[in-house]
């Protein structure tokens, strides 16, 4: 999809930073800067490189400085606010048009002049273009002149001391990181020179609220009078060969290839396939592939990465990059758990989470129903085992089954489902004991083992008698008939009977245990209670508990995360479950369709083209979190791939 913003749709500088865009390369290395061509949060950058692919990540080219000057007069194109009184750069007030369809594109008019500038990122490589094409319309020549300004610190840490820099002709060094520059204009080595960048964004959520960065040259082309010509600057962590076109037309040519693999119709899921591709990453110490959980702010986690593979990965065909991400789990199982968090630079893996290895079953077998590759299934066939068999006699963090055949899970300080969130010793969401969707994800768990026994040579029943075995336990515990929805956790608590997503997952999953009339109430409790356009709330607002905004600083956010917060990935589940219980009918595809209907809207609010991972509970507006969340995206893919499937 083509998203144009012209001054009507961005008509103040406020408004241009409420949008931002997002180019990644593969190895969690991404640009990102606002619609203004500002930097507004000290994530954001034209260069932020995964040095260690994907979580060690560096910000080395943060922005550029942009001046055009004609006939004596020279104006901005750039546009920037500073901390300490600096008075800002106001190239706004010459842009014309913002567009974001591949890559991003600007337009900006000054006299007769006009400039359309283009970033690109390389695929497999930390290198960024930044594209120029400038007509001159004045009766005088014109010199558009980009200053880069480096930061070479870790992503997410700005400076806040005035970073020394080394130029040595086409490279910057410092802090043990080179960036090398090519331009086909005239680079030349200038006075150092630093500023101290405000964070706005940074500092409403109570994060460092500006840092510094550094300049030590310049490129700059002079265009003559009445004539074009196009001007690139290329920054890269190695060499630069490539020309800056080169980098732009190997990026769409690759954006083709995902959008002939994936054979989408609707437009919307095409986008959304487009943006799935941001997730997917390599990961060095593993050799293999794996999903980065969102931008700005996270890495690659396990339990993200189980959520996200079925749309992002598996909906968009490649499956190839599917079997490679589930083989790093499958090698990492531990005591039946898989990794939660892959640490960088030769730590220990943290295997903190309950979720993440039955949802790996679930991803084998979703594999496996796509490509019929029995040869794989009998690979991870041990590890499933393992995995079922660790439940069963217990493992890390509490984890295992209890008489009735249910999993329990979680002790002390321990967070280990989606709702993870510990506080000064708090837990703002205490779901020790049984949670409801552990074992609807444990039930799914032991279907499908049951299923895939006969691949590998074993027998159906043991696991067939087990499933069925928490079914019944599962019903007669979970299930409030004079409620009519399904309990959040049993542990005794008030907290049990809480209206929380969390059961939608018993309705959603390919293998269920509820009655469909059960399975109808559940998917009307949650709508009644639950349902937003935007995703899911966390919890009824109808609960004391209820937290309606999310914002302040950490401990205030922290608190009402999962408290009430809107998560578009439940949304999925949900959408799935509605047409499950109507039996796909054309009636329940039509209001699916409906609801549905604000997409294109929801995909120009903040990251253009991407799903946030999470809004205010009470009015979810403006969306909030990470502005690119992997699981967002790919479960709202699945929806419009079982749209597409049914029509």
């Amino acid at each position: 999809m083509e998203f144009i913003f012209d001054k009507q749709d961005i008509p103040t500088l406020a408004e241009a930073e409420s949008h931002c865009w997002l180019l990644t390369n593969g190895l969690g290395g991404y640009a990102s800067t606002s619609a203004a061509f500002s930097v507004t949060r000290c994530d954001q950058g034209l260069l932020t490189a995964a040095v260690e692919a994907p979580g060690r990540r560096v910000s080395l080219v943060h922005r550029l400085s942009e001046t055009l000057t004609v006939g004596g007069r020279t104006e901005y194109l750039s546009a920037q606010t500073f901390a300490g009184g600096t008075p800002p750069e106001s190239g706004f007030q010459n842009l014309t048009c913002f567009t974001w369809n591949v890559c991003s594109a600007w337009n900006y008019q000054v006299g007769t002049v006009r400039v359309e500038r283009r970033c690109a990122m390389a695929h497999g490589e930390n290198t960024s273009a930044v594209l120029y094409h400038v007509e001159n319309g004045e009766a005088a020549p014109c010199t558009l002149r980009a200053t880069p300004f480096f930061q070479f610190c870790p992503k997410g840490e700005p400076p806040q001391e005035k970073p020394a820099l080394r130029y040595a002709p086409g490279r910057v060094t410092a802090n043990g990181c080179t960036v090398y520059l090519r331009t086909n204009g005239e680079l030349t080595e200038t006075p150092p020179a630093w500023e101290l960048l405000a964070y706005p964004d940074d500092a409403r959520d109570g994060r460092v609220p500006s840092g510094y960065a550094a300049a030590c040259c310049a490129a700059e082309m002079s265009v003559p009078a009445g004539e074009s010509a196009g001007f690139e600057i290329v920054f890269s962590t190695q060499p630069v060969t490539a020309a800056g076109e080169d980098v732009l037309a190997g990026m769409e040519a690759r954006q083709k290839a995902l959008d002939r693999r994936t054979g989408f119709r609707d437009p919307i899921a095409r986008q959304l396939a487009r943006a799935a591709g941001a997730f997917l990453s390599r990961r060095d110490s593993t050799g293999g592939e794996t999903v980065i959980a969102g931008y700005p702010f996270f890495a690659d986690w396990g339990r993200d990465t189980m959520i996200a593979l079925p749309g992002c990965v598996l909906a968009t065909g490649q499956y190839g990059a599917a079997k490679s991400i589930l083989r790093t789990f499958l090698a990492y199982e531990r005591d039946g758990l898989v990794p939660n968090l892959f640490p960088e630079g030769g730590a220990e893996p943290r295997y903190n989470t309950v979720d993440a290895a039955l949802l790996l079953i679930n991803c084998v077998w979703l594999y496996y129903r796509r490509t019929g590759d029995a040869a794989f299934v009998r690979e991870a066939w041990p590890v499933l085992r393992r995995i079922v068999s660790a439940y069963q006699k217990g493992t890390h963090h509490a984890i295992g089954i209890d008489s009735d055949g249910l999993i329990h899970a979680g002790a002390g300080l321990d967070q280990v489902t989606w709702m993870d969130v510990c506080v000064d010793g708090v837990l703002p969401t205490p779901r020790h004991g049984k949670p409801v969707e552990i074992n609807a994800y444990w039930y799914n768990a032991l279907c499908i083992l049951r299923e895939l026994a006969p691949l590998a040579g074993e027998s159906r029943e043991d696991w067939g008698a087990l499933a069925e075995r928490v079914r019944a336990s599962f019903v007669k515990s979970f299930w409030m008939e004079d409620k009519g929805y399904l309990k959040d956790v049993i542990s005794g608590t008030a907290a049990d009977n809480q209206i929380r997503c969390n059961q939608i997952w018993a309705v959603s999953m390919p293998f269920t245990m509820l009655a469909p009339e059960q399975e109808k109430k559940v998917v009307e409790t949650v709508y009644r209670h639950l349902w937003t356009s935007r995703g899911l709330r966390t919890l009824s607002p109808e609960d004391p508990e209820f937290q309606p905004f999310y914002g302040g600083v950490q401990k205030e956010r922290d608190m009402a995360y999962h408290q009430g917060t809107v998560w578009p990935f439940p949304l999925g589940a949900f959408y799935l479950a509605y047409l499950k219980v109507h039996e796909n009918s054309p009636a329940a595809v039509r209001q699916v369709r409906q609801w549905l209907a604000p997409m294109e809207d929801i995909l120009r609010e903040g990251c253009v083209g991407q799903l946030p991972e999470i809004y205010d509970g009470l009015n979810p507006g403006p969306s909030r979190g990470c502005f690119a969340q992997a699981w967002s995206v790919g479960e709202l893919l699945r929806v419009y791939e079982a749209l597409e499937e049914i029509e």
